[in-house]
């Protein structure tokens, strides 16, 4: 059976940069507590006419270029998103569209952990023989859907999108995904009210995201651990030995957290990416691994363990190897 591999990745980033001191004048905080509780100093938000689409679409362009390849060798677009705010149609059609292409586009749900689920799907799709060359994107405007007067949420968000072009292989560069879901804690990361309230009453809200902050951190501290040694377990790679480990950017603290817990010795990268850029959903792993990449810190060809989490509640995570 043929593998597959990243063989390029990424990255869109809006030019406006914010700051802690910007976010906090709206929900009575100050930079230092921010810096304490999340670790983060500044975050990115897209103007008007950046949208999900159109910075996915961005990504995507730089990943083709570094793959080398044209679009029409693209047989798959799958867009990882929870900030797209049309029901229908699927934004990665639009995407695929601006790109030059009418191959099969579709978008998947998963909130944080929709790159990770993104990758598996696409792993699958080349190993399979149902695609050559499969571009999965990752993009976020969280601020479209965020409360900025909300204390819980309002300091942790920023956006962006990132890409990867995932090929055939010879040797898997892409290790079985391990993915899980927990339904019953729905309630922990969901938005304040349905879009039905906004229809049927007068005085409703646009709704907004929402979270328990410390339930979160609680659940992910516990059990994403878990999961990022189950995908090492499964990939049969050791934690000595991986170049980096790129989790989802919830915070500073969780992935310090999850770091701690793998026992990763120091010469393996841990992606800090979240101090600049704050939580990007599922922008945030393609956005950390090409900040990785772009800055030397990590080379090709080691290996990187992913893993991504959040609403649903919603993890998975792989092993890859670094394009």
């Amino acid at each position: 059976m043929r593998q597959s591999r990243i063989v390029s990745v990424g990255a869109y980033r809006p030019a406006r940069e914010v700051g802690n001191d910007e976010v906090c004048a709206l929900i009575d905080s100050t930079d230092e507590w921010v810096r304490r509780r999340s670790g983060i100093t500044s975050r990115r938000y897209a103007s008007a006419d950046e949208t999900v689409v159109t910075m996915g679409e961005e990504a995507a362009r730089i990943a083709l270029s570094r793959a080398g390849l044209d679009v029409s060798e693209v047989d798959t677009v799958i867009l990882a998103t929870m900030s797209h705010l049309h029901q229908s149609p699927a934004a990665a059609p639009q995407i695929a569209s601006r790109l030059g292409t009418k191959c099969a586009a579709f978008d998947i749900s998963a909130a944080c952990a929709g790159f990770c689920h993104a990758l598996g799907v696409a792993d699958a799709l080349v190993r399979g023989g149902c695609a050559e060359h499969v571009l999965v994107v990752g993009s976020e405007k969280m601020t479209d859907i965020i409360d900025p007067l909300d204390r819980t949420t309002a300091f942790l968000f920023g956006d962006g999108a990132g890409a990867a072009v995932v090929s055939p292989s010879d040797v898997r560069g892409i290790g079985p995904v391990e993915w899980s879901s927990d339904g019953g804690n729905h309630h922990l990361i969901e938005h304040s009210s349905s879009w039905l309230d906004l229809r049927d009453k007068p005085d409703a809200e646009w709704p907004t995201m929402r979270m328990s902050g410390q339930e979160v951190f609680r659940w992910a501290t516990q059990h994403v651990p878990e999961a990022a040694a189950a995908a090492l377990a499964k990939a049969g790679v050791r934690a000595d030995e991986l170049a980096a480990l790129v989790p989802h950017q919830a915070n500073l603290r969780i992935v310090e957290t999850i770091a701690s817990k793998l026992g990763l010795p120091p010469h393996v990268a841990v992606a800090r990416d979240v101090v600049t850029a704050g939580n990007t959903s599922s922008a945030s792993i393609p956005l950390a691994l090409d900040a990785l990449l772009s800055s030397g810190e990590v080379a090709p060809g080691g290996s990187a363990l992913l893993v991504g989490f959040g609403a649903g509640l919603a993890v998975a995570s792989q092993v890859v190897t670094l394009p």
